[in-house]
């Protein structure tokens, strides 16, 4: 049985949030449309206070950002983006081009094709997310797209060193210092001064969510994203109180909307843990955030068995996943709603975050029950060819392919078979007619 010793109390308030934000990004995008590099320098202005000579930087202020980063935080960039490419790689080359006769003469095959133009968004509200420039862009990179842009909210009026310099060394062809709304939209629609893309790619808050929402179909986007959500699995023989209230806290500090969750068959743990985040709330510097978080959507719930344990984990089906206990690898065998998840004590997802090498664009709000996260396959296109080569498999296929069409009242596409029947066949076919 089910028991919860903390039960989330959000109500509809989200609900009508995002009615409200829903209006507001259809007018921008609307408007941006409309009037292009006008618009969006308004808008630049309106939201970031910020109105420069030109929203792409030039060489020369990149190099400049890139000089006052220090040896250190240069060797911890590359560190993560290091091990971010070599993941993406190994990703890339598991997707294999095939070419196989099925039948004699029949030739079938697919290509794996990058996408032409990918927009990436790097988000710098209340955090500067250096490690969304590694997760988009050098995927991107990775997978041999031609063209990458990249854009980033300013920091009081000027680029942030640290996210320009992981956006340079990620690989971005061309980088704009542009946030929210407006610049996902501009990327996506175009502007007099950008041209579009055909995919947006990355995180970002509500109103970045719901642009992406909104674009979606004018170009491509990697997943529909909300609010982080972190989920802890534990039993009392391999985790403690300190370490669930850690993971707990250390995700709910995305925003005050962040859910954050323990399942747990320990009564004992769950109540320690609830005590455990009251006193790190006390000492965290993000606490003002983080604890309203927990406040308002934190959660604590007791099963009885691992069966339990695991169906509420699915039902939830949160973006991030972080399993301690003694039967770790039974829930990756048996886990099928999740973003990305992280098994054992010594992992957490903070590593998945920002260093491990996956990436850290996830699906939330449930979608994690149909798609997974950005990884390298999301900038690739699949596309199938069929290639016929002797006559005998012209005339084969073509005499069932007319069968069929006739059944589904498709005379023209029989007609397309029969004249190959016809011309390969040596076979005389009468015109194909409504009434056969």
């Amino acid at each position: 049985m089910i028991k919860y010793l903390k039960k989330s109390d959000a109500d509809n308030s989200m609900q009508q949030s995002d009615a409200k934000v829903k209006k507001i990004v259809e007018d921008i995008i609307a408007d941006i449309e409309q009037r292009g590099d006008a618009a969006l320098r308004e808008y630049s202005a309106k939201f970031d206070n910020f109105d420069p000579e030109n929203f792409r930087l030039s060489q020369a202020q990149i190099n400049q950002c890139v000089a006052q980063v220090s040896t250190q935080d240069r060797e911890v960039i590359e560190f993560a983006l290091n091990n971010v490419i070599e993941f993406a790689k190994i990703q890339r080359d598991s997707m294999k081009d095939v070419e196989v006769e099925t039948i004699p003469g029949v030739i079938l095959g697919h290509k794996n094709i990058p996408v032409n133009s990918v927009g990436c968004y790097v988000p710098g509200g209340k955090y500067p997310l250096i490690a969304s420039a590694f997760m988009s862009i050098a995927t991107a990179k990775v997978v041999g797209v031609p063209r990458i842009i990249a854009c980033a909210p300013p920091q009081n009026g000027k680029p942030d060193p640290l996210v320009v310099t992981a956006m340079h060394l990620s690989g971005a062809d061309d980088i704009y210092l542009m946030g929210g709304i407006q610049a996902v939209a501009a990327m996506a629609i175009g502007t007099q001064s950008i041209a579009a893309v055909d995919m947006l790619v990355g995180p970002g808050n509500a109103f970045v969510a719901e642009a992406k929402r909104q674009l979606f179909g004018r170009v491509g986007i990697d997943l529909f994203a909300g609010p982080t959500e972190t989920m802890v699995i534990a039993e009392e023989s391999t985790a403690d109180a300190l370490l669930c209230a850690t993971d707990l806290l250390g995700q709910a500090e995305h925003g005050f909307d962040s859910p954050a969750v323990l399942i747990t068959n320990s009564e004992k743990l769950g109540q320690e843990t609830i005590q455990e985040v009251q006193r790190l709330l006390k000492v965290l510097p993000t606490a003002e955030v983080a604890g309203a978080s927990w406040e308002k959507l934190g959660q604590v719930i007791v099963c009885d068995t691992y069966a339990e344990m695991l169906e509420t984990s699915e039902q939830l089906a949160y973006e991030h996943v972080q399993v301690m206990t003694s039967r770790d690898d039974w829930f990756l065998d048996n886990m099928t709603n999740y973003g990305g998840l992280f098994l054992g004590a010594r992992t957490n997802v903070a590593f998945g975050d920002k260093t491990i090498g996956t990436n850290h664009t996830l699906p939330t709000k449930k979608a994690g029950r149909y798609t997974g996260g950005l990884w390298a396959g999301k900038f690739i296109k699949t596309h199938s060819y069929q290639k016929v080569t002797t006559d005998e498999a012209a005339a084969h296929i073509g005499r069932y392919c007319s069968k069929l069409c006739m059944m589904e009242k498709f005379v023209g596409h029989a007609e397309q078979a029969n004249e190959r029947v016809r011309r390969y066949g040596k076979q005389e076919v009468p015109y194909a007619t409504a009434a056969e």
